[in-house]
């Protein structure tokens, strides 16, 4: 299938947990020790004070559905050529780089012809934000169905923008599990906290129901290389195929399911203008980020190398796995843990090795045995997540110190990523990449199976929250990317160790020399503090 003939850009017109006392319930990959319970009635105390307003989840709403016949679009044209060259296969491709991952959304957005189904966990107001919505808007003028769902705790766009958006006849804006719009937003949820602790994690892009795109990354500018001063590295895995068709039914799940309501819901808000009047006030910020950002994002290498059918798709079997969206109203046990429990039991099969690249990583005491059991029989662990200078959540970190000896002693190499791993000096038109932050979610087992989702490794994406994510069967995707992986590894993190006095050390190759850190490396006195604090916080939460 040349991915040119599907995404040319001439195709188309363009221009928390959940319950307070919750059940000790453990899993292989990470453990869940109870909760203290003094933290929680401090929280109930505060929202006693404060109050609340609920989110109106009781919204009446109207099922919509994945259209199945969408073979005739150019999109399905394409797919269809590729699978009489490769019967029972879907086609991936891993997109590593942001501005890949940006471009590959917009050209799709310009291919669309029928429908468009966008989930994410969050969104801001920035430039990736405007460009995503404008573009959306284009489609939806000539004629495509747009479903966009959001996580509503950390989207920080106004309920105006997404408002207005819900006026266009082709557009539906829906927000799950919203937090109630009055008084404190933040109040609110602590007072509302056995719900709105729940949240929907899963990020997927699927046009036509012929290609996805579904991974870790949100629509915000740190996730496509546009953020000034530092950003995230992260991965997604772009989908066609039957796979595809599989993650728009997971879509419909979570759209038509209660926790998903409409945007006329919050219509109260008052507000004067109307869509025309707000698109002709982003005209002009719009035009800017086209003439710079679009431009970057369709001309980086990648984009013009799958333009140009200079790159081959990945012929596999694969498979889409999901939580259910109920997880988030049923009490935390094993049963609700769809995706970690598929991916126990891939990893549980290693032979050889296994590659976990996490930004978030608690194991606690059942997952220190999971991966203890896997190194005895000779399988090699290999971990990255951020170090406490490169992550984003401190707190998260704390929780994740207090296991590193036990992970080291259990046989696991562990590596943190540096907060400077790439630095970029930047040119007129682009940012000045100052720090990195991890925020993949992926493995590779034997250099064959590969997961790219929106999984991490912590209490809170198993316990509290909906993951998703893709897992192919492909050791030339796999080798693809664990070789170059393993080979920058040592200059981009830490390798964690324990010295001769069972001391924890990081080792690091910089400049050519190695280099060994006595204490968390790169980070000041008041984060390590901060990090050290954050370790009476209960790690059910984290």
């Amino acid at each position: 299938m040349p991915l040119a003939y599907i995404i040319s850009r001439d195709s188309a017109v363009s221009g928390c947990r959940y319950t307070l006392a919750m059940p000790n319930v453990t899993h292989p990959l990470t453990a869940n020790p109870a909760p203290r319970r003094w933290a929680w009635w401090c929280l109930l105390f505060v929202a006693f004070l404060a109050g609340c307003a609920t989110g109106p989840v009781d919204y009446p709403r109207t099922e919509s559905f994945i259209e199945t016949d969408t073979r005739d679009t150019r999109i399905g044209r394409g797919v269809a050529e590729w699978q009489q060259a490769h019967p029972g296969m879907s086609a991936f491709y891993p997109l590593i780089g942001g501005m890949d991952a940006l471009g590959a959304r917009l050209a799709l957005i310009d291919a669309a012809e029928r429908t468009i189904d966008t989930q994410y966990f969050l969104m801001k107001s920035d430039d990736a934000g405007l460009i995503f919505v404008m573009k959306l808007l284009e489609a939806a003028d000539r004629g495509v169905r747009v479903r966009f769902l959001l996580d509503d705790v950390f989207t920080s766009v106004d309920d105006e923008v997404f408002l207005l958006l819900d006026q266009h006849p082709n557009i539906e804006m829906r927000l799950f599990n919203p937090l109630g719009r009055g008084g404190n937003r933040w109040l609110n949820y602590v007072g509302d906290f056995d719900r709105a602790n729940r949240r929907m994690h899963n990020k997927s892009f699927t046009v036509d129901n012929q290609i996805s795109i579904v991974g870790g990354r949100n629509i915000a500018e740190e996730y496509f290389e546009l953020k000034k001063g530092g950003e995230f590295r992260d991965a997604d895995i772009l989908v066609a195929g039957s796979l595809a068709e599989d993650i728009g039914r997971n879509f419909d799940q979570f759209w038509n399911h209660p926790l998903a309501v409409p945007m006329e819901a919050f219509e109260s808000a008052r507000f004067d203008r109307d869509l025309d009047t707000a698109r002709a006030e982003a005209d002009e910020q719009f035009g800017a980020a086209m003439q710079t950002i679009y431009g970057q994002a369709l001309g980086s290498e990648l984009m013009q190398d799958l333009l140009a059918d200079r790159v081959s798709l990945f012929a596999a079997q694969g498979e889409m796995i999901s939580d259910e969206p109920d997880k988030l109203l049923n009490e935390i046990s094993v049963d609700q843990q769809v995706l970690v429990t598929r991916m126990a039991e891939v990893v549980s099969g290693a032979e050889s090795e296994v590659i976990v690249v996490t930004p978030y990583f608690i194991p606690g005491p059942n997952g220190v045995e999971f991966w203890r059991r896997l190194t005895e029989r000779g399988v090699r662990i290999i971990v990255l997540t951020n170090s406490l200078a490169s992550t984003n959540h401190v707190a998260v970190h704390g929780g994740y110190a207090r296991y590193r000896h036990r992970l080291i002693q259990a046989g696991v190499e562990l590596y943190e990523l540096r907060v400077d791993a790439v630095t970029e000096s930047g040119d007129d038109d682009g940012p000045t990449i100052e720090s990195v932050t991890l925020h993949t979610k992926a493995m590779v087992m034997d250099r064959r199976y590969t997961f790219i989702g929106s999984l991490n490794l912590d209490p809170r994406s198993i316990d509290i929250n909906t993951e998703m994510g893709v897992l192919v069967d492909s050791t030339d995707m796999a080798a693809s990317l664990a070789v170059p992986f393993m080979e920058v590894l040592p200059e981009r993190a830490y390798r964690v160790f324990e010295d001769e006095n069972g001391n924890l050390r990081w080792k690091a190759i910089i400049d050519g020399q190695e280099i060994v850190e006595t204490s968390e490396p790169q980070s000041g006195g008041w984060r390590r503090f901060k990090a050290f604090m954050s370790r009476i916080l209960p790690e059910s939460q984290l």
